[in-house]
């Protein structure tokens, strides 16, 4: 029988027995430097460095079941004490990774090995007993900190029983060495590139050349597979190509060279050339006394640049070098995630949360592409992905990403659209691949909401007035039009007419995002859809398509854009200096516009367009920052109230929710049908967190979610009710099948943005409710077969889909922090507002949370002795370092300013006691 997870200690080591029962699973792998390895409980999975090049096999989900390309370590066992004549029906073969086809076929069989998994960051050991003979095998992977790229592997064996075993050792690990592209394109072709080399302690691999989608260019590349006896002994001998290894019939779970026990075909220094390689390594045989262990150091590499494998022997080739290694990596990757430690009175739940943590490392990392279920990317990660992650660094970094954030700018057109391809570097943006012209209206929201948080934090209001470029290729009028006068040598920096790069300041940017945003309407005086919001598959709606859930986010971001200019004006700032095109887009500058007009609307925002298509004019205009906040708040005001009115639909029994979306018939697509009732959790979203919906509304909404797209089986809110039909006027979305992916799925990035927007307004109980399903789903392991951490999804079965590489995980800790602790900044101050359940605290009422602020280590520490409910308490005495401050308490809040802050040493600690609230 299955259980599920459990950590063992503090430092988010969990164990988890039976893994390999289990399909679907795959855990991580990656250093700082680009190495990326995925390895599920028998070694399947890949290791690659980009899209270009992978030491293994790229794996998609269902290969790491149904591919024999494995990491694997074989062993031929005999009882008996080192016969010189033995005959091979002695001897019984066995996979030290469970990759044999025998070990497969037992499944569940009470001749199945016994299998526990430790894991934890960033490593991965499976212990595996023999279920016949008294053996016991441990085989760990990591991918050591450092810049080399390169995954370790160590094998142990150990004797637990009475008797000698000889022992004959081969690892065999098949050697991919090219491009993801060639699994489809010329891959018998480019084997015949193959230089394969015998080293003396393994196999390497150099292709003479490259195909793929960059050409056929010389390789540079050195794909090793490296092995050796703990203490540094040299192998016997090799099997380089997959070919001979296997023998005629044979497979890589069965294969010929082991079960025939052959001869090595290869010795150090032969060479094979036009086959698929392998990395064959026999080792010397061996004798366990009983009690007695012997390991092995497997070197996994990928070497650029002249780099040799002597330099990897150096660091990585023994025993003790692997233990420090492995040491190293532990330590670097618990300190990263120590700088946000959650304490509450279930310790699961508090290890749960590190991983969570650990996940917008890993997407900085890897993007959306270099895991097993994320085989629909070719590396990178998207514009929206640039600003969630950051809000995680926000958070959890002690470095300044200041200048991270600003370089993200640089990526916004004139236009209010952003580049699409975003390069490995920061600020690195490219023209869009294969001129594919597509914008995401949502785009223009997250940059501003991670700055506020930013500002939040650090209090730097200055930053709004930091200069920056901005991206210019052949696309113009949000990738309606072309601009025929562009080419790639004028690169992609906006110029003014005379061919100077221009830059403006950040709230520039925030501004021509939002304002051409907000005129760029369709019939319903909505924001257009255009190629989809954060919803990728609402993406067949691109004439009239509106998306009202977005607009709702537009429209709270407008008044945040207002207080960020009425924040400036406070701080001294009088006028603010932007492009003079930009003047088109403001009442304040000319003749008022009608905000009721689509067509006023439409003539002004092309009006815009015309005047930016390819270059901007390098005129400057000023216009008082107090004007500014007024324009913006006039557009807030006048969208909040439009979508309030116009947008509520009801059941006809008393609950009520928001339309979300037009399709491209320019019909709502919610409320009530003669097909049935049709609600979306995102169109409601926004419109609680913006404070769209009114206190009425709100309740309503939660009485709708609950009604209609809760469900209790798979844990969670589900994206939105079933349509019941195919919609090519508003997404694919709606061809995939209901309860999956987009289409009815509990998406887990909606569903923690709800708890956020439940939380913002107030409706605690309602919020915490829809956080901890994610984390009791996650953690019944039965139905979600997942390790610890956020899924992108559950599925109608209630399983984890692509798992780790999702941006719900940096909203699900910014809303532990800011909303649940209630522990965040404001314009650098440090503010405490807790929303905390009696439930959620220890039999002591006691809770804690320990964070970075200000360059600081924050320990806050609530305690409520008489364990009262949310809205019967209020922020009582507050303690610092030991010290009573006389704050403004005993309300709902405490505010710590960033003077009194400076002044506090290195460690900070803050007991917060929660006292009766006189008004409950």
């Amino acid at each position: 029988m299955t259980t599920c997870w459990k950590f063992i200690d503090a430092q988010g080591t969990f164990k988890l027995p039976n893994p390999h029962r289990n399909s679907y699973l795959y855990f991580p792998l990656v250093n700082e430097a680009g190495m990326m390895s995925s390895v599920t409980p028998t070694l399947n999975g890949d290791a690659k460095t980009d899209q270009n090049t992978f030491l293994l096999l790229p794996a998609s989900v269902e290969d790491l079941h149904n591919s024999r390309s494995a990491r694997n370590f074989w062993l031929r066992i005999n009882k008996r004490s080192m016969p010189q004549s033995g005959s091979v029906d002695d001897a019984q073969v066995w996979s030290a990774t469970g990759n044999s086809a025998e070990q497969t076929t037992r499944g569940l069989s009470p001749l199945a090995d016994e299998v526990t998994l430790t894991a934890g960051f960033l490593w991965h050991a499976v212990e595996r007993k023999h279920p016949r003979i008294d053996l016991w095998a441990e085989v760990t992977n990591f991918v050591p900190i450092g810049t080399d790229h390169v995954e370790l592997m160590r094998v142990t064996l150990k004797n637990i029983g009475d008797q000698i075993l000889r022992l004959t050792p081969t690892a065999a690990i098949p050697i991919y060495g090219r491009s993801a592209d060639n699994l489809r394109d010329h891959r018998h072709v480019t084997s015949l590139l193959h230089r394969t080399i015998c080293h003396r302690k393994g196999i390497l691999v150099r292709p003479t050349l490259s195909f793929d989608e960059r050409g056929h260019t010389i390789n540079q590349t050195t794909y090793a597979v490296l092995g050796m006896e703990a203490d540094g002994t040299t192998p016997v001998g090799f099997f380089a190509d997959v070919e001979s290894f296997v023998g005629e019939g044979g497979t890589l779970d069965w294969p010929e060279a082991v079960v025939a026990n052959k001869m090595v075909t290869q010795v150090s220094g032969g060479m094979l050339e036009g086959y698929e390689a392998l990395g064959g390594i026999r080792f010397r045989d061996v004798e366990l006394a009983p009690g007695a262990e012997k390991s092995y150091i497997l070197i996994l590499g990928i070497l650029q640049d002249g780099e040799t494998p002597e330099k990897l022997l150096k660091n990585f080739g023994s025993g003790a070098s692997f233990a420090e290694e492995l040491q190293k990596t532990k330590s670097f990757w618990y300190e990263k995630l120590s700088t946000l430690l959650f304490e509450t009175n279930d310790v699961q739940f508090n290890g749960w949360l590190q991983w969570v943590a650990l996940q917008p490392i890993l997407r900085r990392l890897m993007g959306n592409s270099f895991l097993p279920y994320h085989d629909y990317g070719r590396g990178g990660r998207g514009w929206r992905d640039l600003w969630q992650d950051i809000l995680a660094l926000l958070i959890t970094e002690r470095g300044d990403v200041s200048e991270l954030l600003l370089g993200n700018f640089a990526g916004v057109r004139a236009d209010g659209s952003n580049a699409t391809i975003i390069g490995s570097r920061p600020g690195e943006f490219k023209a869009d691949r294969n001129n594919i012209p597509r914008v995401w209206m949502d785009h223009g929201t997250w940059p501003l909401l991670t700055t506020k948080l930013y500002i939040d934090q650090t209090g730097d209001l200055k930053f709004l007035l930091r200069k920056q470029t901005y991206f210019k290729d052949q696309f113009s009028h949000r990738c309606h039009a072309i601009d025929n006068t562009w080419t790639p040598a004028l690169g992609t920096q906006l110029k003014t007419k005379t061919g100077k790069v221009y830059h403006g300041t950040v709230l520039e940017h925030l501004l021509i995002q939002h304002l051409t945003a907000f005129f760029n309407v369709g019939e319903h005086n909505i924001l257009l859809l255009e190629g989809a919001d954060w919803n990728d598959a609402l993406d067949m709606a691109r004439a009239r398509g509106e998306s009202v859930a977005f607009s709702a986010l537009y429209a709270g971001n407008l008044e945040t854009l207002a207080e960020l200019c009425r924040a400036l004006s406070h701080a001294g700032i009088r006028e603010i200096s932007f492009a003079s095109e930009l003047g088109l887009l403001f009442d304040c500058m000319g003749e008022e516009i009608d905000l009721g007009s689509v067509t006023e609307k439409r003539e002004r925002l092309g009006q815009y367009f015309e005047a930016t298509g390819h270059s901007l004019s390098g005129e400057k205009i000023r216009i008082p920052i107090t004007d500014v906040a007024a324009d913006l708040m006039r557009k807030s005001i006048w969208l909040s109230q439009h979508i309030r009115k116009n947008e509520w639909v009801q059941n006809g029994q008393g609950i009520g929710w928001f339309n979300g979306y037009y399709d491209d018939n320019g019909q709502p697509v919610e409320g009530m049908r003669a097909s049935g009732l049709r609600m979306t959790l995102t169109g409601q979203v926004f419109a609680l967190m913006c404070g769209v919906a009114t206190a009425e509304q709100a309740n309503a909404i939660v009485r709708a979610a609950d009604k209609y797209l809760y469900d209790e089986i798979i844990g969670g809110y589900r994206l939105n009710t079933n349509f019941g039909a195919l919609m090519l006027n508003l997404g694919r979305a709606f061809g995939f099948a209901y309860g999956h992916k987009e289409n009815g799925a509990v998406f887990s990035h909606m569903t923690v943005m709800y708890a956020n927007a439940l939380y913002k307004r107030g409706l605690v109980r309602e919020g915490w409710k829809v956080l901890e399903g994610i984390y009791r789903q996650s953690r019944n392991f039965e139905r979600s077969r997942m390790y610890p951490g956020i899924p992108e999804y559950f599925s109608e079965r209630g399983r984890g889909m692509y798992t780790y590489l999702t941006g719900s995980a940096s909203w699900y800790l910014l809303t532990m922090l800011n909303e649940v602790y209630g522990v965040k900044g404001e314009l650098g101050d440090l503010v405490i507002e807790p929303k905390l359940t009696a439930g959620q605290f220890d039999t002591d009422g006691k809770l804690k949370v320990s964070m970075l602020f200000a360059g600081k280590t924050v320990e806050v520490l609530f305690e409520n002795s008489g364990r009262l409910e949310y809205g019967q308490y209020c922020v009582g005495d507050v303690t610092i370092n030991g010290k009573k401050f006389s704050l403004e308490t005993h309300s709902s809040r405490a505010v710590i300013q960033r003077a009194m802050l400076a002044r506090l040493p290195e460690q900070v600690c803050i007991t917060v006691k929660l006292s009766g609230n006189q008004e409950a």
